[in-house]
């Protein structure tokens, strides 16, 4: 193990000036996965499970969202929401229960619903998804599969939570993942550039936002 001392920020920044890897790229058809830009997650004001990383994360979202919708291929919205009982949350919820746990996100509650601020069409498709991956028994896959997708762009939260454990299990499932970088976000500066950098060196392309805007319109669909 090296050990010299570098942030994790400092280490994603090097990896961007000088990447090592090349990139998988861009295929023919893209969707895009909104990991979980709901209210518990969103909105640091009310709610102490949220985070803000980029002020205009949702902005960028919406933008990436409403490109990819342009073309006619597909644009999903996850979230997690649990049963009153919370026992459909599994072995997740056992850790704590407060107000705040995971297993008291409640469907329905304001908790679970997704920022307004998203800007959603009724061709949206919207996944309730139980685990971290939005691929972990849910139809994202099969959905991806029937719109001929092989490039799938992920934002929302956290950056080494969820988005992490979609990103990998997309690239385990052979699609080419992307990552927005002002489009996730976490609650703290090490886990999310940690991830950045883990995701970028082996398992997706994480690009500014303003390349992936560009490149989604010259897909050959």
């Amino acid at each position: 193990m090296i050990e010299d001392g570098k942030t994790a920020r400092q280490l994603y920044a090097e990896f961007r000036a000088a990447p090592t890897r090349r990139r998988f790229g861009f295929g023919r058809r893209a969707a895009v996965v909104n990991i979980d830009v709901q209210c518990a997650y969103t909105q640091p004001q009310t709610y102490a499970t949220a985070y803000e990383t980029d002020p205009r994360q949702i902005d960028y979202i919406n933008a990436v969202s409403d490109a990819v919708r342009a073309r006619g291929w597909p644009v999903v919205w996850t979230y997690v929401a649990y049963l009153p009982s919370g026992e459909d949350c599994g072995v997740w919820g056992t850790r704590t229960d407060t107000p705040d746990s995971l297993q008291n996100i409640k469907e329905g509650s304001p908790r679970a619903q997704l920022d307004p601020r998203t800007r959603r069409a009724p061709t949206d498709i919207l996944i309730n998804k139980r685990m971290a991956s939005a691929f972990f028994e849910t139809n994202f896959r099969s959905l991806l599969t029937f719109h001929r997708i092989d490039t799938v762009i992920v934002t929302g939260g956290s950056t080494s939570g969820c988005v992490r454990a979609t990103v990998v299990d997309g690239l385990s499932c052979n699609f080419r993942m992307i990552v927005p970088e002002e489009c996730v976000a976490d609650k703290h500066e090490s886990p999310h550039f940690a991830n950045l950098y883990d995701m970028a060196v082996k398992y997706a392309d994480v690009l500014p936002v303003a390349d992936v805007l560009a490149a989604i319109p010259k897909l050959e669909g």
